[in-house]
């Protein structure tokens, strides 16, 4: 009962927050010169999106089935796409209780939904890897940018503010960290907390472990490139699909791709709001563009998504229901 609890007020508080940041995100906006770019819209270039937003789901399948195959040889790559899309479709509604739903459709006598769990992990540290490498990529790549934006608007205030403390603030953070890793390490066998850290810090090293060790090595890398590859074109094909964004370049749909993920860490459903007021923000600040432009090239790259996950998820579950009853 409390467990039950806890989860509806986890995605009644998730629901709340992606209300708020759309509410951020929307307030101001001026609606004429927001329709405006909408009937400007290159829709070839929103045609294409979807092609490679399909495509990087067929990688995403490729690549579970390169780390499931070695567990259970007997699966079919048509059970596998379905069990992502409709994964896929209840994170739209209750974000990370698809990966679970994952589990239970690929599950069998051959492969417990344990392993199938950790194979999601796996994939899921390749992500986060993926993102940090596009990111680090993406400011190298645009360091004329982003260098006086980081230098305008973070480091000169923090330096404002804190003065010549700022060095002991540096010293202070990373004595605070030194601490916490001598923390987990002695009280990990006494403080349920601390244990909690030490086994998830050791769930990461197993699973770069695991890649490592990994059978079909290949596959899974070159499906995971494919994966982010794909990422990076549907934002490039959003940017050409406005031609008040005519200016910027494939550099910069991997610049904007690299920080419009950073708002699935946001545990709101299907990434509303919290996508919305990154990309303006960004569009904003970085490339000084119009609030509006922002919240366009958001809207139209996240809600075509929206619609093709809804679409193929729902095609999935209805084949899937149709082949259990069979």
């Amino acid at each position: 009962m409390a467990k039950k609890a806890a989860n509806i007020l986890k995605y009644t508080l998730s629901t709340a927050l992606a209300v708020v940041l759309v509410w951020f995100a929307f307030r101001g906006v001026d609606w004429k010169a927001f329709w405006e770019g909408v009937q400007q819209t290159r829709w070839v270039w929103v045609a294409l999106y979807f092609v490679a937003a399909i495509l990087a789901l067929v990688f995403r399948e490729e690549r579970w089935i390169a780390l499931m195959r070695p567990l259970d040889p007997s699966l079919r790559r048509l059970g596998v796409w379905d069990a992502i899309n409709v994964g896929n479709l209840v994170n739209v509604v209750l974000p990370g209780a698809g990966e679970f739903v994952r589990c239970g459709y690929v599950s069998s006598k051959r492969m417990s939904y344990d392993k199938a769990f950790g194979t999601i992990a796996c994939e899921r540290l390749s992500d986060v890897v993926a993102i940090l490498f596009l990111f680090v990529l993406a400011i190298v790549l645009k360091s004329e940018s982003f260098g006086p934006f980081f230098t305008e608007n973070i480091w000169a205030p923090l330096s404002a503010r804190l003065g010549g403390s700022l060095v002991w603030v540096a010293i202070g953070v990373v004595a605070l960290i030194a601490g916490f890793v001598w923390a987990v390490r002695h009280f990990r066998g006494s403080v349920p907390f601390f244990a909690r850290i030490s086994d998830a810090l050791k769930g990461l090293g197993t699973g770069f472990a695991s890649i490592a060790k990994m059978e079909r090595k290949w596959p899974f890398l070159l499906s995971t490139v494919g994966i982010w590859a794909m990422y990076v074109m549907m934002m490039y094909c959003t940017i050409r699909a406005l031609p008040m964004l005519d200016a910027l370049t494939l550099t910069d749909a991997l610049f904007l791709s690299a920080i419009g993920n950073f708002a699935s860490v946001i545990p709101v459903p299907g990434g509303i709001g919290a996508y919305h007021y990154l990309m303006a923000l960004s569009m904003q600040s970085l490339y000084g563009a119009s609030w509006e432009t922002g919240i366009l090239l958001a809207t139209l790259g996240h809600e075509a998504h929206a619609i093709l996950i809804i679409i193929i998820g729902v095609i999935s579950y209805v084949r899937f229901s149709l082949r259990k009853r069979k």
